[in-house]
Formats: structure tokens, C-alpha cells, sequence
């Protein structure tokens, strides 16, 4: 699983023009889920974005969380996390979960965050054609990857 963070002022999601997700303050987490994923990585990396201390604090050093500060997060999946690029000059998508697996989990990633305290938790539309809106804060981007953790 890898998650892209990105701390941000304002984050929005729109389906065929319409707003479907937006928050405030906090964090736009961008979800692709490999194919050999399951809950263990997403609770994990949901803990880890929760309480991840990137937000500035009196003394303007990154040492508040989201939970800290009530920001939300909004969560946008995204396969293209997994593009294979080594050969030819078009991305290959073999490593990303089929959407029967994919979708589960990225909801659950949500919910884990939820359940973690985050206040408001907007989500895009999981394998619709859609526009985000990043208003990145720093800027701050980070990357997560359960391989790696």
C-alpha cells in the first residue's frame, strides 16, 4: 500500500463538476493498493497518517498531528500509485489490486481513520474520472509505503 500525503489548506473532489469531498486544513492522502494488500497494511498506515506530526506548531516546527489539530483528511484512491515504468514509454497497472480488492480497502483506510479520531474524513469516488484540488500547504508531501515500514 502506498499513501501520498500532501498537507494542505483545502482539498476538494469533484465528479462530473459536482463537489463530492472536501475539507479544510489538513491532509489530502492519495491511496493505491498492490495487489498482495490486506487490512493489516491499510490499519497501519491509517494509525501512521492520523498521528504523523507534520503540522507546525507554536514555534513553526513540524511536531502536531492531524488528530492533534482536528484537521481531516481526504482520501482519493489512486492505482496510478503502482505504474510499473521500466520499459516502453506507456505505464503498466500489473502491480495495482483489481478494484474487488482495491475498494474494500481503501474504504476501510477511511473508516480507520475515523475510528482513529480524525473528525472529517471526505472520500473521492472510488474509480470515477475525477478532479482534485490541492491547495498544498508548504508545500508538504510525503510518501508512505507499507513495504517500507
Amino acid at each position: 500500500m502506498r499513501v501520498v500525503l500532501q498537507r494542505v489548506t483545502r482539498g476538494e473532489v469533484h465528479v462530473a463538476g459536482e463537489l463530492v469531498g472536501a475539507i479544510d486544513s489538513g491532509l489530502v492522502a492519495l491511496v493505491g493498493i498492490a495487489l498482495d494488500d490486506g487490512p493489516a497494511e491499510v490499519d497501519r498506515l491509517a494509525q501512521k497518517t492520523a498521528q504523523l506530526r507534520i503540522f507546525r506548531d507554536d514555534q513553526h516546527r513540524m511536531n502536531r498531528s492531524a488528530l492533534d489539530l482536528g484537521y481531516g483528511v481526504l482520501v482519493i484512491s489512486q492505482f496510478t500509485l503502482y505504474a510499473d515504468m521500466k520499459r516502453g514509454r506507456r505505464p503498466g497497472f500489473t502491480r495495482a489490486g483489481k478494484p474487488d480488492l482495491a475498494e474494500p480497502l481503501v474504504e476501510r483506510y477511511a473508516e480507520k481513520l475515523r475510528e482513529a479520531g480524525i473528525g472529517q474524513v471526505a472520500c473521492g469516488v472510488f474509480g470515477a474520472d475525477m478532479q482534485v484540488v490541492i491547495h498544498n500547504d508548504g508545500p508538504v508531501t510525503l510518501i508512505l509505503d507499507s513495504a517500507e515500514m
